[in-house]
């Protein structure tokens, strides 16, 4: 039996670990450090990219291209292209905005632009049609930063006093667990002095 090529190796052992990833996230080429120099690691990915076998989303930044019977390929992720760039960079990060509120089902609302609240260095990533848009917060504003409790904090601020209806209220009282409740609890003295009814209202139940 013929034995594989180095390069062929690296090949096949790239798309076996992201074979062997389930979370559908982005990958950069210090994921595969282990697997070959930084020069072959490059050359597999483009290699494998020009084959079609991986999507490059960015620079340094590549997927497993997936297709849907209808749609076709699917677009990248932001949520695991957004994940991947996080990592390993010890900063806190947070979805804000139109789109924090969409996660939660709170509007309908899907934004051109995703609003990245952290603690580190801010940039900005053109994903297609889709701007990530990192941006430096201050603490006050990271409270729940990368849980389930941030996310309802930044609806809340995203949608203001004004537009947390009690539908709202009620929507969250349902769906939010009772961990993330407790959680909001404890952070709600740190919040704005609006948000604390709504907070107080979310977690009786």
């Amino acid at each position: 039996m013929k034995r594989a090529s180095k390069p062929q190796y690296t090949d096949h052992s790239i798309l076996r670990r992201i074979e062997s990833d389930r979370s559908g996230r982005a990958f950069s080429a210090g994921d595969f450090a282990t697997l070959g120099s930084p020069a072959a690691v490059r050359k597999a990915l483009e290699r494998l990219t020009k084959a079609g076998r991986l999507r490059r989303i960015r620079r340094g930044f590549y997927d497993r291209p997936r297709s849907h019977p209808l749609l076709g390929e699917t677009a990248p992720d932001p949520m695991q292209l957004v994940r991947s760039v996080m990592k390993n960079t010890g900063a806190q990060w947070q979805v804000s905005g139109a789109y924090a509120a969409n996660q939660l089902h709170l509007t309908e609302q899907v934004p051109a632009r995703i609003v990245v609240l952290t603690n580190g260095v801010p940039r900005k990533i053109a994903l297609g049609k889709l701007t990530l848009d990192f941006r430096r917060a201050a603490p006050r504003n990271l409270l729940g930063a990368g849980k389930s409790s941030g996310l309802v904090f930044q609806a809340l601020r995203y949608l203001g006093k004004d537009q947390v209806t009690p539908a709202v209220v009620a929507r969250l009282q349902r769906e939010v667990d009772p961990a993330t409740k407790q959680e909001l609890a404890k952070l709600a003295p740190k919040m704005a002095a609006w948000l604390r009814p709504f907070i107080q209202q979310i977690t009786a139940s």
